[in-house]
């Protein structure tokens, strides 16, 4: 399996994880340009692609679908919520209405040899999900966009040979930054998103022998930098009572717009 980010952050997000036989791509918030740039560096193409996995409707995580829905016809999957709040959005224009497929949170669902588990997690949108996709023994995790964490969501991502984990933003860049008093609280509330010391914290939990590579994504472009996000997490996790130290595991913080580095496992 692999797994790399063509874009993620405030701006737009979209991930690519595929097996050797099936490719699909988590969100597409980025222009169809920026999409293809992204996969020829996997030596990939759009055609290539057998789905879209969506986690909500919010711009960034949808900006693309409108053009790639007409071009490519390509299958969304998303929760019912989601799917109306794509289909209510004006930007992206006239979809085919057959390309849609509703999932739900907790009932597995294939495309060809990659099984995926969607499952909750707590953010401002219509039924949110993260997932985690898995192929033969294999499997890797995709979980932004979320203000909180429980045991639920790390039981549904224990065991991961890679992860993209959200780390938003730096608490007190986003206290005394710019954003107004409402924005801050909804950032920070347990519907928001995960701070780089929560992103951390949560990943302490999740460490195991067969983790192989960490990308941190999602970044606030206003309440983070790559630097800090990283030695934020990598602090938290050397910290922390889980055996492990941070320099264990491969970890690499997701451009807004470049390509990450490619986790194969």
């Amino acid at each position: 399996m692999r797994m790399m980010s063509i874009a993620s952050g405030s701006s737009g997000n979209c991930i690519y994880i595929g097996s050797d036989n099936t490719h699909i791509l988590i969100d597409a918030g980025v222009s169809r340009k920026k999409i293809v740039e992204g996969l020829n560096t996997a030596g990939l193409e759009l055609k290539d692609i057998s789905a879209v996995l969506v986690t909500h409707e919010h711009s960034d995580h949808i900006n693309g679908l409108g053009v790639i829905s007409r071009k490519e016809e390509l299958p969304i999957y998303a929760s019912g919520g989601t799917i109306s709040g794509i289909r209510s959005a004006s930007s992206l224009g006239a979809m085919p209405e057959d390309i849609f497929h509703t999932i739900n949170a907790d009932e597995d669902f294939t495309i060809n040899d990659l099984t995926i588990h969607p499952f909750r997690v707590s953010h401002d949108a219509n039924e949110p999900l993260a997932y985690a996709v898995k192929c033969g023994s294999r499997q890797m995790g995709v979980i932004t966009d979320l203000g909180k964490y429980d045991d639920y969501v790390v039981s549904n991502m224990k065991g991961m040979d890679a992860l993209l984990i959200e780390a938003n933003h730096d608490i007190r860049m986003l206290q005394v930054g710019s954003y107004p008093y409402y924005l801050k609280q909804r950032i920070l509330g347990d519907r928001g998103h995960l701070s780089n010391e929560a992103s951390g914290r949560l990943l302490g939990e999740l460490l195991n022998d067969n983790l192989k590579g960490i990308i941190l994504g999602h970044l606030s472009k206003e309440n983070n930098y790559a630097e800090l996000a990283y030695e934020t997490v990598r602090l938290e996790i050397d910290m922390g009572d889980n055996g492990y130290k941070a320099g264990d595991f491969r970890m690499e913080v997701a451009g807004r717009n470049e390509p990450s580095g490619m986790i194969e496992v």
